[in-house]
């Protein structure tokens, strides 16, 4: 049987402070996120299984982003817990805001990574995620593929 790649999309809305940085994203603000999700596989082809004809079952894909990336990311903001924006994100914190410590620069570019390894950990074995694209903004995504990466 062929290998198939299925994709599914995904929205959420986050914020972040780019902590060094010599323009305006400087400043706490936030994205409409738009996540589309690429995975590679070969069809179940056993006619006795519930899923025949299905790489991966687009409910499950979907209950695996949005655990490990919507929920968590929606309406959360993001900072690198290794600047002085702590004392921000420490202050949000206790008012019960959602904030998200990471130990990176919260880019596009590195969320992206953070993404794909977060998805890679809980797909099945015979299922490999391909590619991701999440798109900051109506003109601006980066783009992930597994064999940039191999």
């Amino acid at each position: 049987m062929s290998n198939i790649r299925i994709t599914k999309e995904f929205s959420f809305e986050t914020g972040h402070a780019l902590y060094g940085y010599d323009g305006k994203c400087r400043n706490v603000h936030g994205h409409s996120y738009k996540l589309s999700v690429t995975v590679l596989g070969t069809p179940i082809a056993d006619p006795n299984h519930v899923k025949q004809g299905m790489v991966i079952d687009f409910g499950d894909l979907k209950k695996i982003v949005n655990e490990e990336i919507v929920d968590v990311f929606d309406h959360a903001t993001v900072f690198n817990k290794n600047t002085p924006h702590i004392e921000l994100a420490n202050e949000l914190s206790k008012r019960n805001h959602q904030v998200i410590l990471v130990d990176y620069q919260p880019t596009s570019e590195n969320m992206i990574v953070d993404f794909a390894n977060r998805i890679k950990s809980r797909l099945p074995e015979n299922v490999q995620l391909f590619s991701l694209k999440l798109r900051e903004t109506a003109t601006s995504f980066a783009e992930w593929f597994e064999s940039d990466n191999a």
